[in-house]
């Protein structure tokens, strides 16, 4: 299940976007909109539906949460920008992680 996520997620939502991974999540964050997709399977349905809805790929990455222990990674195959300096599937810009974590603090946790 794919959820575009403007405002906090239920409890309940954000267990039915974690069914596809056994309770874990990945999602996709428009750092400009201050928005994300949680779900799916791969990080590029989140990233379609955020283009969708207008936003920018410069401003979209990709990571995903784990319900059980609350962690948060910055890994996916859309993170990988060497034009934005990203040359790795991780986020290695410090400054974005924190835009990322900040954002699925207020949407998802």
């Amino acid at each position: 299940m794919l959820i575009l996520v403007k405002e906090k997620i239920s409890q309940d939502d954000l267990k039915k976007a974690a069914e596809d991974l056994d309770g874990y999540v990945k999602f996709v964050v428009d750092l400009e909109k201050g928005i994300l997709t949680a779900g799916g399977k791969m990080h590029v349905e989140g990233e379609q539906l955020l283009l969708k809805e207008g936003s920018n790929q410069s401003d979209l990455w990709g990571g995903g949460l784990d319900l059980e222990t609350g962690e948060v990674d910055f890994d996916s195959m859309i993170n990988i920008r060497p034009n934005q300096g990203n040359s790795s599937r991780t986020v290695l810009d410090q400054n974005i992680r924190e835009k990322i974590l900040k954002i699925v603090n207020n949407l998802l946790k």
